[in-house]
């Protein structure tokens, strides 16, 4: 029963994974070899021995990378034009839609070998586009919205229109081998999908040749994206309605991807790794934000505001590689319900995190940043502490494996001391006064945390088997103070 149930399975789920992909329409006008052979007519077939490859932007309509190992009588990783068009990541199961027949190269059909047992040519038939122990890398596709990295355990079943092979994971170093790249891809803004988790989130972005989107898309420099948020905070109990809080501001960034690959010791010494290996995120960072009023205590907590995910393929070589990009950005507001605050602030600066691989060394974790503030305005009256952050946290992985994680907070801290003195006259009448004396500061700051993850091993490195820490950086600065004298 399970056999013919499976049998009726199989075309259907090719089926629909053709009409859900539509890759008829979209192999239709593309150059593409007889199935069953890896294309040989891209420009970007590696060549024997060691080659530096271009890290670039993918293009529209990415194209699919095959690694043939030599033993099967192939020649290294090149483009081939079929496409992943549904992946079951339970299963392992992938489905490869084969080009239709007339974006098939037009030179002419060979003449079938005559049948030695029946004198008559031979019926074409359907030969898989891929074989077992290929390694095959992809762009997202239904079912594996991070892309593709797997390596062909067996073909299941194949027809003129689509293959069905069971697969296992891969790693890049099967793809890439003794190869060498390097490189630092801008994020698309555009392909960038936000989910707001506060109303009054509002999301805008600006592209070259004049493309921009969103209620602050002309102020947003090209190549960044911008998001401003509003929101009220819970005010002090015993504060006056003009002390009611709130925090709004926007963060403005423009993240890249950066990626760096040497394949030169792939090999030797019973090697199957590479020799050195960079993954990571960087990119300019600005905000602005005001704190406004007196934050009652149990304001003390994290604020996520919007949610951020993107997927850009970036082309090393012939490979596309899939990056996962997650990023939560969020207010934090710590309060100890005293003191009242009217402060607006800039921020500006960069930041780089990742991980780095060399044999000798393993993973190790590096992260930077260069950060400036001022302040706008500044008042804080009565005695208290508070402290505001926009930060961001983020993660980087590899075609739905995690890399690393990191938390980057720029913050402001506010804090006053306020003393009181009371006199009486000397005629022992009630009426008397109060004078009060105090300082008050503000601090600027910021801070960047974060780990390491499992899955790095994606490169062909040794597995790990806990998280490593980025390291903590921390750095605060002077940014404005004042005194406060009032009798009553």
């Amino acid at each position: 029963m399970r056999t013919h149930a499976r049998r009726l399975l199989v075309p259907t789920l090719i089926t629909l994974a053709l009409a859900a992909s539509g890759c008829s329409a979209t192999l239709a006008g593309t150059t593409a070899p007889t199935p069953g052979a890896v294309s040989t007519a891209t420009p970007a077939a590696a060549a024997q021995g060691s080659e530096r490859l271009d890290v670039t932007p993918a293009p529209q309509g990415t194209p699919t990378a095959v690694a043939r190992p030599a033993a099967k009588g192939g020649a290294g990783t090149r483009q081939s034009t079929f496409k992943v068009v549904a992946y079951d990541r339970r299963t392992g199961h992938a489905v490869i839609a084969t080009p239709p027949e007339s974006s098939r190269d037009s030179s002419p059909t060979p003449t079938p070998t005559p049948s030695p047992t029946s004198g008559r040519s031979a019926e074409p038939r359907a030969e898989a586009p891929v074989k077992t122990g290929d390694v095959i890398a992809g762009a997202p596709a239904p079912g594996a919205p991070e892309g593709v990295l797997v390596e062909v355990t067996k073909v299941v079943r194949t027809s003129d229109k689509a293959t069905e092979v069971a697969t296992k994971p891969a790693t890049l170093s099967a793809l890439l081998a003794d190869d060498k790249a390097d490189g630092r891809i801008p994020v698309d803004p555009a392909t960038v999908h936000v989910e707001p988790l506060v109303k009054g989130v509002k999301f805008s972005w600006a592209k070259p040749g004049g493309v921009r989107f969103g209620p602050n898309g002309a102020k947003v420099p090209v190549g960044q994206l911008r998001l401003d948020v509003g929101t009220a905070l819970a005010t002090a109990a015993d504060a006056p309605v003009s002390a009611a809080a709130s925090v709004s501001g926007f963060v403005q960034l423009a993240p890249e991807v950066e990626f760096s690959y040497d394949g030169s010791a792939h090999g030797q010494a019973g090697r199957s790794g590479p020799g050195s290996a960079f993954l990571g995120m960087s990119g300019d960072w600005s905000a602005q934000w005001a704190l406004k009023g007196r934050a009652a205590a149990q304001t003390s907590q994290r604020i996520p505001f919007a949610k951020l995910h993107a997927d850009p393929v970036i082309q090393v070589g012939p490979v596309p590689v899939v990056v996962n990009l997650d990023l939560t950005v969020y207010l934090q507001v710590e309060a100890d319900g005293r003191v009242t605050l009217d402060v607006r602030q800039d921020v500006k600066g960069d930041f780089r995190v990742g991980g780095g691989y060399t044999p000798g060394k393993g993973w190790t974790p590096v992260s930077t940043s260069d950060v400036k503030s001022t302040p706008v305005t500044a008042t804080v009256t009565a005695a208290g502490r508070a402290k505001a952050a926009l930060g961001a946290e983020a993660s980087v992985g590899l075609y739905g494996m995690a890399g690393l994680t990191a938390d980057f907070a720029p913050y402001l801290r506010a804090e006053g001391e306020v003393r009181a003195s009371a006199s009486t006259p000397a005629d022992g009448s009630p009426d008397g006064s109060v004078d009060l004396t105090g300082a008050w500061a503000l601090h600027g700051g910021f801070d960047l945390s974060g780990n390491l993850q499992l899955q790095l091993s994606v490169f062909g490195t040794p597995v790990f088997h806990k998280r490593i820490p980025l390291g903590s950086l921390h750095r605060e600065w002077p940014l404005a103070s004042g005194r406060v004298k009032r009798s009553t």
